[in-house]
């Protein structure tokens, strides 16, 4: 893509017709859609009109931070393409619970006593884990039954069967860091729940496990480290001349 907006590269008059790319760090607690509801209404209010097209490419749980793309004007386009790039996590697990959602947004339901994991465990948690495996997407998550939510059923006591789909885990480190922390790095394909890795893990470790911190460190080629910050960005529209689209 030509139009990259990131640190090196602030948005330019010329974007708003062509389109662009936005590489943004997302905040913790945000949800995707924040993300964009903002920058959409930052840049109808500066171009004056009542709509304009804004969508992300790769949707990041609210607990989680780091890269998020937005796809502004004719470059919204795009954003199938880009969804379907491989991408990369860094995060955390806490051993000895399991809690419905597989991280932090529920209270834990399940202890387990305690257990010595061992280098030899770590190893093989790399070979079950790597390359093609599938996953049973958890009930906290947007997909719909019927139209409606899982999480929002899950919201409401109940659960639904649901299909293991396949995906594709290129690269995975594991480190412990406490008794009851382990340390994850994952470069995966698209549809890849990072929640369930989690999970999958403390069930193989037979000692359960959560997820309790999670940051999107790449998206194909683009990183974080080139993303620019909400404020930044509205920074950098404020900056342009005023006009309309």
């Amino acid at each position: 893509m030509d139009n990259v907006i990131s640190t090196h590269n602030p948005i330019q008059s010329s974007y708003l017709k062509e389109g662009a790319a936005i590489l943004v760090d997302k905040p913790l607690e945000w949800t995707s859609f924040d993300v964009v509801n903002k920058l959409r209404y930052v840049l109808k209010r500066h171009l004056n009109v009542k709509k304009y097209k804004v969508g992300h490419a790769g949707t990041l749980d609210p607990l989680a931070s780091g890269l998020l793309i937005l796809c502004i004007g004719p470059y919204t386009k795009k954003i199938e393409t880009i969804v379907a790039h491989h991408k990369a996590y860094t995060g955390e697990v806490t051993l000895g619970v399991d809690t419905p959602s597989y991280d932090a947004e529920t209270l834990p339901d399940v202890y387990y006593p305690d257990k010595n994991i061992t280098a030899d465990d770590l190893v093989k948690v790399k070979e079950q884990f790597s390359g093609d495996i599938e996953q049973i997407p958890p009930m906290y998550s947007a997909i719909k039954v019927k139209g409606v939510a899982l999480y929002k059923l899950a919201r409401r006591g109940e659960e639904i069967k649901r299909k293991p789909r396949p995906v594709t885990i290129s690269k995975l480190d594991v480190s412990l860091t406490a008794s009851d922390k382990m340390d994850i790095a994952v470069t995966c394909t698209k549809g890849t729940y990072i929640r369930t890795l989690a999970y999958d893990i403390g069930q193989y470790l037979g000692c359960g496990g959560y997820l309790t911190g999670l940051r999107r460190t790449m998206i194909g080629d683009y990183s974080v480290e080139d993303a620019v910050s909400i404020d930044e960005f509205i920074e950098q529209v404020n900056q342009l001349t005023p006009h309309t689209a």
